[in-house]
């Protein structure tokens, strides 16, 4: 049997404080050699579970009871068998609670959602004043590192580079973005992710990719810096023009549209292959080149209607991203969803479909998009019938099949909980490496 001292002092801790102390002192109120010697007692043991409270807080993973590093050493990470990446975690760390309480509540308070129901003006008015706070929009001590940490990590003998974005908080991060992250690497072992976010590249995000890191997998957590990334592309003189406070940024929280423009430079500006975080990986992406995936297609003519940048592959410099860049400072719109996202490139290829000289590979709904955003809960239901058996074998066999990814459409099924023996959970079971949290939404 193993003993510990924080198991040692749980039934203590279940006391009150306040029961305690009453308890001690009724029984040594007569003696005051007594009282004092119990009033010291009192107070060091207050101070000890304090400090032990902490102590658990900070190094222990809460699900696997592992104790981890302290987020406050430079000790490097390491990135694959024989490789080693030099940390550049943050040294300042929130160690109390109060500390993170505050970290937490201004984690939550996102500048980069407007508020509801403003006209332009007052919109504009709320952006104006919410500029100094965004810190993406400009280079700081660590973003300005940007550059230098991405040819250092794309240093590792990668045999693909990857990128995600996360433009929300870390908290946020959960477990079905942990399950995309892990499914990649199922797929991809000795590929390379970089994910660009300032809210996991702390040490809380260290934390949340740890179980990779430790497993050997190639994945870092990168604070971009969006001017670099835009500089000397169409896009920079957008973003001079936002930064200035005289552009409406739209209703639709400004995240989103950050994170349509930081897919398309960074893949212009070192190529590779950009995902979502909601996709479960079924097939090697590495060998793919200069592609993307139609969402949908006309039955009839076989021609795609519309495509998703969800899923792109492209060489450094392409001349495509170039013109993705162009029509996203000269056509953007705040106001509606997607039309800085997959309508745009659906726009600009549909211009170009017949150019040869551009040299894209469009593949079919099946390679990306294998199942549509409205018929998507059923993936996640354990089937209740023979009939319902039939189809999950059925569907997940022309799944595992045919495609290369799958979208889960995270808008849409995010809250859905993934059954026991439904489509989903066993495709999952088959593409991850550490599998925690299958069935948690």
């Amino acid at each position: 049997m193993k003993f510990s001292l924080r198991s040692m002092l749980g039934p203590f801790k279940k006391m009150s404080k306040k029961s305690l102390t009453y308890r001690l002192i009724s029984r040594t109120g007569k003696s005051p050699v007594l009282s004092t010697i119990s009033f010291a007692a009192i107070l060091a043991f207050i101070y000890a579970d304090s400090i032990m409270s902490n102590l658990f807080i900070n190094t222990a993973n809460s699900k696997t009871g592992e104790v981890l590093p302290s987020p406050q050493t430079n000790s490097p990470l390491v990135a694959g068998e024989g490789q080693v990446v030099a940390s550049s975690l943050p040294v300042a760390v929130s160690n109390t609670p109060k500390e993170r309480k505050i970290e937490e509540e201004s984690e939550n308070d996102d500048p980069l959602i407007p508020p509801l129901k403003a006209s332009v003006d007052e919109r504009m008015e709320w952006f104006r004043r919410k500029l100094p706070e965004l810190e993406i929009l400009k280079s700081n001590e660590l973003s300005e590192k940007f550059h230098g940490r991405v040819l250092e990590f794309f240093n590792n003998k990668c045999s693909a580079q990857f990128f995600m974005v996360w433009l929300s908080t870390a908290q946020s991060f959960g477990p079905r973005e942990f399950l995309a992250v892990d499914s990649l690497f199922s797929t991809s072992p000795d590929g390379c992710l970089l994910i660009l976010s300032s809210s996991m590249d702390t040490p809380k995000g260290y934390r949340i990719l740890k179980p990779l890191l430790d497993r050997g997998f190639n994945v870092l957590a990168v604070t971009p810096d969006v001017p670099l990334l835009v500089k000397n592309t169409p896009a920079e003189a957008w973003l001079d023009d936002l930064k200035s406070g005289n552009m409406d940024p739209g209703s639709v929280p400004l995240f989103n549209h950050l994170s349509d423009l930081i897919r398309l430079a960074v893949l212009y500006k070192y190529g590779g292959v950009y995902l979502d975080t909601d996709f479960i990986f079924l097939k090697d992406l590495s060998g793919l080149r200069n592609a993307i995936g139609a969402q949908s297609i006309n039955q009839v003519t076989k021609k795609w209607t519309r495509l998703n940048g969800a899923v792109m592959i492209f060489d450094i410099h392409h001349p495509v991203l170039l013109e993705f860049l162009k029509e996203y400072a000269m056509t953007f719109n705040g106001n509606r969803w997607g039309h800085n996202g997959p309508y745009l490139v659906s726009r600009v290829l549909e211009r170009i479909r017949d150019k040869a000289e551009y040299n894209i590979t469009i593949f079919p709904p099946k390679a990306f998009y294998p199942v549509d955003w409205i018929k998507i809960a059923k993936l996640f239901k354990k089937p209740e019938t023979e009939a319902d058996s039939k189809w999950a074998d059925d569907t997940l066999a022309d799944i595992s099949n045919d495609c290369y990814v799958v979208h889960l459409w995270n808008k849409r099924s995010r809250e859905l909980k993934i059954e026991e023996g439904s489509v989903m959970a066993r495709l999952i079971a088959d593409h991850c490496n550490i599998c925690d949290n299958i069935y948690d939404p």
